[in-house]
């Protein structure tokens, strides 16, 4: 699509001019590369509801991407001046909307544009801030040319808005490589950095070093040094001494911050979601249960083939994200299952736990076996289904006569034989497997390794049984069949102990889908949860403390809250349930966005004191919204009966 052909979006400069305009930018804006992604686009809507078009995000220009996320549209002033200016530099720049929810603007940045200057871009940057640029490392290359261009853009548009403020807000090192450049220039542009992760961080924590214990003996530079990335380092340093504020997703991340990049955040931003809320109370509750009865059918041709348990009594707990054995608590998660299945076989408990172990591992391709068994429970599933009209048709002359059939008139001796023979074949001697993959190192593979050490094997007489799925759900896949949010929707619990993790969505997914969840105190997520919900135990937020304990009593925590559940009446639960989804309003980023306001306004104030420069939000009371409580308010309590009552009395 030609630019020129596309309408034109009203022009975003002419109102409100006493107000700042905001650039966020982020080597993730516009196509998914990260997990910063998830941020930018959740958030998107409340941003632009406060924003409007003042907001505009700026990101690399990745063609794949653009065909599906973006719509061009022709820039308006003085926008359209600074991308002629640019043009004669032999810049390339794309401006339209990111369709995604919110539809906000969109600069994307052809980094490869600047290429034949990047020799000296990358003289400059050493001889003006010391940080050298090591040859071979192309997307270094890449990541300093998408800043020098920012650096530019912001440079003219200062020029042709010499009294407009201006706001530019960085997302990691990779999306702030513009920060030391204007510093350096002075460009009077108002700067907020966040690091959602510190690079010797994910690195420590990627080779299992324990950072925590020891963060105050840790020496950054010779560690990114030693693991050759000390010019990243030396860039993401630079970013967070040259921001006016300086911002970190969690508590967590800016204990790394203060010892790594040697400086404290200003302002910590913790990362929400768009929080979908139901009219009927008990909405989520149904969903719930039609999410779990596609999670029955997969689990019934699995296992059923070879041993049978009661679904009614059978609950589903799963772990999800990146494969990071260690960092994500797939360890802790393993042996608090193997602790949960010695307990529960010594106690002849009734229930039985089906585990998901949910993440991407390299495999050849679906196991045989697996997909064996589902192919026959679908035969078997289909040849029922071809028998009903036919069964209800001879129930229905039968009972016309004034009688009740007999099972021989319902299903007859054909039927009755195809049935036999499914069955027959559908039977299996062998354990159910423990992996529904072919992975391409099944005798190196940490969680297989795991899971046979401990001998968690799927026999019979296993209370719990495991099913490592190596690759992200999908409604396209022959196993599951179903995405991502319905399969949390059917569990009954998430588990994700982690070790190293500056934020965590995983637990928060669940929590906002009012399913219990498990984190750890050394994550993001379960430090803000620690901090700002005294109840959260008790209210399905479980944080396993990490922090100064050893592995074992992790491993103690979350089998004892795993066993606890086992216990709980169906009742009990669905009471559960609705606490955990009663808390999910306090992570919608309508909440959370005031944590984004107070920063900004902080780096607005160094440049233009005493003027209130960040927009209102037209549908929010802002100023319960512009500085966040430090304790959300409890929710409201309920008499007896009445609305709690029908909740409640939701089926599970």
């Amino acid at each position: 699509m030609n630019p020129s052909d596309t309408p034109q979006p009203a022009a975003p400069f002419e109102t409100a001019p006493q107000t700042a305009l905001l650039f966020e930018v982020s080597w993730e804006a516009g196509s998914q590369v990260g997990g910063i992604y998830t941020v930018l686009r959740s958030k998107a809507e409340a941003t632009v509801r406060r924003w409007g078009d003042g907001y505009c995000l700026i990101g690399p220009y990745r063609e794949a991407a653009a065909t599906v996320e973006f719509e061009p549209y022709m820039p308006v002033e003085p926008i359209r001046s600074a991308f002629a200016d640019l043009s004669q530099m032999g810049i390339r720049l794309h401006f339209g909307r990111w369709l995604i929810t919110g539809h906000p603007q969109i600069l994307l940045v052809d980094a490869g544009s600047v290429s034949p200057r990047l020799a000296e871009i990358k003289y400059y940057l050493w001889k003006n801030n010391g940080i050298s640029s090591p040859a071979g490392d192309y997307e270094f290359d890449e990541i300093v040319g998408f800043g020098s261009v920012v650096t530019e853009f912001l440079t003219v548009l200062r020029k042709r808005l010499p009294e407009r403020p201006i706001l530019a807000h960085f997302h990691e090192w990779q999306g702030a490589a513009a920060l030391p450049m204007l510093k350096h220039r002075q460009v009077p542009v108002a700067t907020v950095f966040t690091t959602h992760a510190t690079l010797v961080g994910r690195s420590l924590g990627s080779a299992n070093a324990n950072i925590y214990d020891h963060l105050g003996g840790i020496d950054a530079g010779a560690v990114a040094a030693g693991h050759g990335f000390g010019h990243r380092h030396a860039l993401e340093g630079a970013a967070a001494q040259s921001a006016d504020v300086f911002t970190t997703v969690s508590g967590i991340t800016g204990l790394e911050a203060r010892q790594f990049l040697g400086r404290q955040p200003d302002v910590v931003l913790p990362n929400g979601l768009n929080v979908e809320r139901f009219a009927a109370p008990h909405e989520f509750q149904v969903m719930h249960r039609s999410s779990k009865q596609i999670i029955h059918e997969f689990v019934m041709g699995h296992f059923f083939p070879s041993y049978t348990f009661d679904l009614d009594r059978t609950l589903y707990v799963f772990t999800a994200g990146r494969y990071e054995y260690r960092n994500k608590g797939l360890d802790v998660f393993i042996e608090a299952l193997y602790e949960l299945n010695r307990r529960m076989k010594a106690d002849q408990a009734s229930a039985t736990v089906v585990a998901f172990i949910v993440t991407r591992a390299p495999y050849r391709a679906i196991n045989v076996e697996t997909l064996n068994r589902q192919a026959m429970f679908n035969e078997l599933r289909d040849t029922c289904e071809s028998m009903q009209e036919e069964m209800g048709q001879r129930l229905f002359h039968t009972v016309a006569t004034g009688r009740l059939p007999g099972l021989e008139e319902l299903l007859d001796e054909s039927a009755a034989v195809r049935l036999k023979r499914i069955m027959q074949a559908w039977r299996s001697s062998q354990p159910p497997t423990i992996v529904t993959h072919d992975l391409a190192d099944d005798a190196n593979d940490a969680v297989l390794c795991h899971l046979r050490h401990r001998r968690l094997w799927n026999l019979a007489e296993d209370r719990v049984k495991v099913v490592f799925h190596p690759e992200f759900m999908s409604v396209t896949s022959p196993l599951l069949g179903m995405d991502y949010d319905q399969f949390v929707r059917g569990c009954h619990v998430g588990v994700f102990p982690s070790y190293y993790e500056p934020w965590g969505y995983t637990p928060l997914e669940c929590i906002v889908r009012g399913i219990p969840a498990i984190t750890s105190d050394l994550s993001g997520f379960g430090d803000y949860v620690m901090e700002h919900f005294p109840d959260h135990d008790r209210d399905g937020m479980f944080v396993a403390l990490r922090r100064e304990f050893s592995f074992q009593a992790t491993v103690g925590q979350v089998a004892e809250w795993l066993y606890g559940l086992t216990r709980m009446s169906r009742r009990d639960r669905i009471a559960l349930r609705n606490r955990v989804e009663s808390h999910a309003g306090f992570f919608d980023w309508n909440n959370l966005i005031g944590y984004y306001v107070t920063a900004h306004k902080m780096a607005l104030e160094r440049h233009h004191p005493a003027q209130d420069l960040v927009p209102v939000d037209p549908e929010l009371d802002v100023e319960a919204r512009e500085t966040p409580p430090p304790v959300p308010a409890a929710p409201p309590k309920r008499r007896p009966g009445g609305r709690r009552r029908r909740r409640v009395a939701a089926e599970e």
